[in-house]
């Protein structure tokens, strides 16, 4: 199992900027929330698949047709989430997706101009949430990112990392006024 896990792999490190010294800061999974309805339907359409076959046709080709088609539809849904990934690098984020033909989208850190976090009842008690970003560019692959695992501390993460390479402003502390 390790070699197909390894070879479903978007394998992000390939679009880092090397020659600009871009590093990973941190790759972020879909929460297992993503896939839960997909693995619904696998768990419900394998055991009608087997059992397809106690039955005489033209029932048996019916049920096995259906189930085959639920089943392909929610392994494909699975790996489609497996293979979404959020990227935050020194210099920018960016969004790896797709499963027979993959897309990218990315955003340069000084160009985020507003980072809004979503958590939905459900999320507050699963710990995931939603990314919302506005950027001046408006970039359509990176406007909302779904279903990220513990947000609070990647938010807090991507906060440091843009603070870090001085795209946000810091107050100075005011000292004590003697009252």
């Amino acid at each position: 199992m390790p070699g197909l896990v390894e070879w479903l792999d978007p394998h992000v490190e390939r679009y880092l900027l090397l020659s600009e010294q871009e590093y990973v800061v941190l790759e972020v999974y879909k929460h297992w929330m993503a896939s839960i309805g997909a693995w619904t339907r696998l768990v419900v359409a394998v055991p009608v698949l087997i059992s397809s076959w106690a039955f005489e046709p033209p029932l048996f080709w019916v049920l096995f047709v259906l189930a085959l088609a639920v089943s392909a539809q929610a392994l494909y849904s699975i790996v489609d989430e497996y293979r979404d990934r959020f990227v935050i690098t020194n210099q920018r984020v960016f969004r790896v997706h797709g499963t027979f033909s993959v897309q990218r989208a990315s955003v340069p850190l000084g160009r985020i101009l507003d980072i809004t976090v979503k958590k939905p009842l459900v999320g507050r008690i699963f710990n995931y949430g939603h990314f919302v970003f506005e950027s001046a560019a408006q970039v359509q692959g990176l406007s909302e990112v779904r279903f990220v695992r513990d947000i609070d501390a990647r938010d807090r993460i991507l906060q440091e990392t843009m603070q870090r390479a001085g795209l946000r402003a810091t107050a100075p502390q005011l000292g004590d006024d003697g009252t």
